[in-house]
C-alpha cells in the first residue's frame, strides 16, 4: 500500500508521545506529520530524545492557536490524532479539532461518562460534555466493536488497565462477589510523568516503596465505572497505589471473594477461556508469578490466579508495562482497530530481558 495514514502526536515530548513514535515508527502503515512540543517548537525532536537521531521526522511545533485548532488546513495530511496531553488540558482542544480527525485521547478527560463524577475527582468542571457523552472507553480487549466505529476514543489509564481486564470477566459471569475487591497496585515512576516533581526525584524514589493517593486516587471511579458495567450493578473497590524504585511497569495484587464454592483454578479457566484468541492478554501457565519484566516494552498484560489461605478467596495478579498496554500501545492497538488494520500491527514485540 503506498498511501500511508499520517498521525499528528500532540504532547510528542512526554513520556507516552515518545512511547508513541518509538512504536509507530516500524508501522508499516502509517506516517507521523506532525508533533507538537511547545517548550520545544522548532527543535528536532532528537535534542529532546536522542534515541530518535537518524530517523526522518517532522520537527517538534507548538500547539496551534485556538483560532487556528478547527481550520483544516492546519491539519493537512493528518487523518488521526493522538492527544498526550495533560489531564484538564485536553477537552478545549479536542473540542475545536475539525470533525473529519479522528482522535485518540490518552489523558483522563474522557474517560468517566458522569460530567458530575469527573468534576468530583479532577476538581473542575468538564468542559465538552457533549463530546464525553460520544467517546468510547478504549479498553481494547471489552470494547473492540464500538473502538473500531468511534471519531474518539478515551485511552484507558495505567492501573484500571491492569485491574479490568482480569476483573470484567469474572464479574460478567458471576464468579466473584461484588463487594470486598481489593487492588493493590505498584507502579514505576514513569506513570508520573515527565515533569520535573519532587515526589519523582532520585532521592525520594530510589530504595523505597510509598504508598500514594491513599483512597483518592483518580482512577479509583475508572476502575468502578468499569467494574459496575461488567456486573451490571454499582461496585466499589479499595484501591491503593504504591511508587516503585522503576522506570516502567505495573503489578496489581487483587483480592476478591469467590462465590458458591468455587476455586481458584475456576477463575482461572475463566480468564484461559475469555482470552483464548487474543494476543495480548495471556494467562500464565501453571503456578508461574507474573512479574513486570516479563511485559516490559510489550502491549501485553500476564496474569494468573492463586488460593488464599483464606478461605474461599483469590488473589490475582495482574502486570503491563504502564507506559505501553497502560498507555501508548493500547492506544495503537486502538489506531489499528479504527483505521481496519490488523491489531497487532506495529506491537507485537517480545519483552525486554535483561
Amino acid at each position: 500500500m503506498s498511501h500511508k495514514t499520517g498521525v499528528a502526536i500532540l504532547g510528542a515530548s512526554g513520556y507516552t508521545g515518545a512511547e508513541l513514535l518509538r512504536l509507530l515508527l516500524p508501522h508499516p502503515l502509517v506516517r507521523v506529520v506532525m508533533m507538537t512540543g511547545d517548550r520545544s517548537a522548532g527543535k528536532p525532536i532528537s535534542s529532546v530524545f536522542p534515541q530518535f537521531i537518524g530517523y526522518d521526522l517532522p520537527d517538534l511545533v507548538a500547539l496551534p492557536e485556538a483560532s487556528q485548532l478547527n481550520r483544516a488546513e492546519t491539519w493537512a495530511g493528518v487523518d488521526l490524532v493522538f492527544c498526550a496531553l495533560p489531564h484538564g488540558t485536553t477537552q478545549e482542544i479536542i473540542r475545536a479539532l475539525p470533525p473529519h480527525l479522528r482522535i485518540i485521547d490518552l489523558s483522563a478527560d474522557f474517560r468517566l461518562r458522569d460530567p458530575a463524577s469527573y468534576a468530583e475527582w479532577y476538581g473542575h468542571e468538564h468542559r465538552a460534555t457533549e463530546l464525553q457523552k460520544s467517546a468510547v472507553y478504549g479498553l481494547t480487549e471489552v470494547n473492540r466493536e464500538r473502538i473500531k466505529t468511534a471519531r474518539l476514543v478515551a485511552n484507558p489509564g495505567c492501573y484500571p488497565t491492569a485491574a479490568q481486564l482480569p476483573l470484567i470477566p469474572l464479574l460478567q459471569a458471576g464468579l466473584i462477589a461484588r463487594d470486598g475487591i481489593i487492588i493493590d497496585a505498584k507502579s514505576g515512576v514513569s506513570g508520573a510523568g515527565r515533569a520535573a516533581k519532587e515526589a519523582s526525584l532520585f532521592c525520594e524514589v530510589a530504595g523505597g516503596i510509598a504508598a500514594y493517593g491513599v483512597a483518592s486516587h483518580r482512577h479509583t471511579p475508572e476502575i468502578e465505572q468499569g467494574l459496575s458495567d461488567a456486573a451490571q450493578e454499582p461496585i466499589e473497590v479499595s484501591f491503593t497505589p504504591h511508587l516503585m524504585p522503576m522506570s516502567r511497569g505495573i503489578l496489581a495484587t487483587i483480592f476478591v471473594e469467590m462465590k458458591g464454592g468455587l476455586r481458584a483454578s475456576d477463575l482461572k479457566q475463566k480468564l484461559i477461556e475469555t482470552y483464548r484468541a487474543e494476543r495480548f492478554v495471556l494467562v500464565a501457565a501453571d503456578d508461574q508469578l507474573p512479574s513486570t519484566r516479563f511485559v516490559l516494552g510489550t502491549n501485553r498484560c500476564l496474569v494468573n490466579v492463586f488460593a488464599d489461605r483464606l478461605k474461599g478467596r483469590a488473589i490475582i495478579i495482574s502486570v503491563i508495562d504502564n507506559l505501553v498496554k497502560g498507555a501508548s500501545g493500547q492506544a495503537i492497538q486502538n489506531m489499528n482497530l479504527m483505521l481496519g488494520y490488523p491489531e497487532s500491527l506495529s506491537l507485537d514485540q517480545p519483552a525486554l530481558f535483561p
